[in-house]
């Protein structure tokens, strides 16, 4: 994923609510959003270059989501592929906060990242750039992107603005929450972030869905966990240039 907005334990039904973008070259092989049936009970797209994924959900409502890290002065990693961090987590049975303290010996075998697992009991964030960091999430809203966890991006910022609505409604239609994934807005050049690839590519990565004919948004997903473990993962689906190529949508009870 590239950007991800969450709320933790602050809606009345669902657990956990969340609605990412997954921005990648469109020439990348990738699979759909799909049950696995080589690894558990796992539900979620599939990196088919090198196996892993950047989202999941497994069938006892446990979720992991991963993003890249936008710096081009890291140097490069010939270590494990940073999707199999989700897998990692979604075909154990380890709690997360375990989890996350068992991944901190290893974190710097991968190129960078930013990971949050969240299973009934907590959610975790383990970040390995530009340090490494564990911490247990609190309840409420919170964003992660290609800046960080939590760091306040226009796009972040926005897209935990409308899940934060959302959220304090009875509203049962997700379609604001699509809505808000699709946003196109540009942000200002004096509210973007300066990550080292120059104020032009700042400003076209800068809308929380991006448009391009070789690399954008590839796909929108939203999951919705209750407080007894069920619930759903729906993903759309984009070709180059944003267009809409399908929909899918698993129940993690069925």
């Amino acid at each position: 994923m590239c950007l991800v907005a969450l709320a933790w334990k602050s809606h009345p039904r669902w657990r956990l609510l969340l609605a990412g973008n997954r921005d990648e070259f469109h020439a990348r092989p990738t699979a759909p959003l799909a049950r696995w049936p080589d690894i558990g009970s796992i539900q979620a797209g599939r990196d088919l270059q090198s196996g892993g994924t950047w989202v999941g959900l497994d069938a006892r409502g446990r979720c992991a989501v991963v993003t890249n890290v936008r710096d081009p002065l890291a140097p490069p990693s010939s270590g494990p592929s940073r999707g199999r961090l989700p897998v990692e987590f979604l075909g154990v049975t380890l709690a997360a906060d375990h989890h996350a303290r068992d991944l901190l010996a290893p974190a710097g075998d991968y190129a960078p990242f930013n990971l949050l697992m969240a299973d009934a009991d907590s959610c975790e964030y383990v970040g390995n750039h530009p340090r490494l960091e564990h911490r247990t999430i609190a309840p409420g809203i919170h964003g992660m992107s290609n800046g960080g966890f939590d760091v306040p991006w226009p796009k972040t910022r926005r897209l935990c603005a409308a899940m934060s609505k959302w959220s304090e409604t009875e509203a049962t239609d997700p379609e604001p929450l699509w809505q808000a994934l699709a946003d196109g807005h540009v942000a200002t050049d004096e509210e973007l972030p300066d990550t080292g690839v120059g104020i032009e590519l700042e400003r076209w990565l800068s809308p929380a869905f991006i448009r391009g004919p070789a690399y954008g948004t590839r796909a929108s997903t939203l999951i919705a966990i209750d407080y007894e473990g069920r619930g759903y993962i729906s993903e759309r689906r984009f070709g180059p240039d944003g267009v809409f190529e399908g929909e899918t949508t698993l129940r993690n009870d069925e």
